[in-house]
């Protein structure tokens, strides 16, 4: 056991987490996200929410600096009608790192983004359209 790290963090996704790069993303899919079949590394978090995996990944790992948009959402195509999750994670991301801009991307384009990323979290997150991608910056 260590000290201040949070518990619902598996060793093999500290262990993920610490060999990922600048520039590399993971991505925290929902329960209906198809992790297991896009990941090219699957790391499961089953009972987890996505926002309080967000958080305590956020105490360890930095967002990219280097861009514009260090998180994405899979958007759900009805832009006035917001699934209630993003705001959370608007608020994790805001205590963790600041201000950052999360951008949007269709469903399709997410799934091919998500093949190419390092690893995949799969949660037993409930909420629709709640999937996240992280783009991994470097510490200063």
């Amino acid at each position: 056991m260590l000290k201040n790290i949070s518990p619902i963090l598996s060793p093999e996704l500290l262990k993920t987490l610490m060999e990922m790069g600048h520039g590399d993303e993971l991505v925290i899919g929902d329960g209906n996200f198809p992790s297991a079949s896009i990941a090219q590394r699957l790391i499961r978090a089953d009972g987890h929410g996505v926002p309080e995996l967000l958080d305590a990944i956020l105490k360890l790992f930095p967002l990219d600096q280097y861009v514009s948009c260090p998180a994405a959402l899979m958007d759900n195509g009805d832009s006035a009608n917001p699934p209630e999750i993003w705001a959370a994670y608007k608020q994790v991301i805001e205590k963790n790192e600041g201000d950052k801009e999360i951008e949007l991307v269709e469903r399709f384009a997410f799934y091919e983004r998500a093949k190419k990323a390092y690893a995949v979290v799969a949660t037993g997150e409930t909420a629709i359209y709640a999937n996240i991608i992280l783009k991994k910056g470097v510490v200063i």
